[in-house]
């Protein structure tokens, strides 16, 4: 009989397999093909969100570049993985759908690989537009993962819960919510997408 895998919720099961997540960086990368970056376009002295920020993948880069970044996940753990790469990083734990900070305040918030996550984005892009000053940038990703991976955790593997999000039905939700969509941008391996990077604006 075989064991039964847990499927933990996002916070709890980034804290147990945080020690392991950079070991899946070129992985990540590969959804990107390094077309988001290059989106964000000149990032010095601009005020940035990294929401599911986890170890600083995008984090680190952009402040490296002269951003002012903050941090923001639901597992201390990843953070504190985060913290060791870079201390100018301010990091904050948190949920995506109530964000602790004041309107119109970033300059540009970002999420890659975080809305897989949530079973309604509509909930953390109402708090991103709250968050973005006026003609402020949303970035988001969508990964095309129906069905989620095993996560390593050390001692044993889990499922970190996650949602599949038809493309078409993100941009309506953005659009919904008075964004502007800037840029669409879908990664394919052949003829299927693999993820939808998406740039919008307040």
């Amino acid at each position: 009989m075989s064991k039964k895998i847990k499927v933990l919720h996002s916070g709890e099961g980034y804290n147990l397999a945080a020690k392991y997540y950079d070991e899946k960086e070129k992985y990540l990368n590969s959804f990107e093909q390094n077309k988001l970056l290059p989106m964000l376009g000149d990032v010095a002295a601009k005020k940035i969100l990294d929401v599911g920020a986890g170890t600083g993948r995008l984090s680190v880069y952009l402040e490296n570049r002269g951003a002012e970044v903050t941090a923001l996940d639901a597992s201390e753990k990843m953070l504190e993985m985060l913290k060791r790469k870079n201390k100018n990083i301010k990091t904050v734990v948190g949920e995506a759908e109530n964000l602790p900070f004041g309107d119109n305040f970033f300059d540009v918030v970002a999420a890659a690989f975080l809305i897989v996550h949530l079973k309604d984005p509509a909930k953390f892009f109402d708090e991103a537009y709250r968050v973005l000053k006026d003609n402020g940038i949303f970035v988001v990703t969508n990964i095309n993962q129906k069905n989620p991976p095993l996560v390593k955790t050390g001692k044993e593997e889990i499922i970190i819960e996650s949602f599949y999000h038809r493309p078409e039905k993100i941009l309506e939700i953005l659009e919904s919510l008075a964004f502007g969509i800037e840029k669409e941008f879908f990664v394919k391996e052949g003829e299927n997408w693999i993820n939808q990077i998406i740039v919008a604006k307040k």
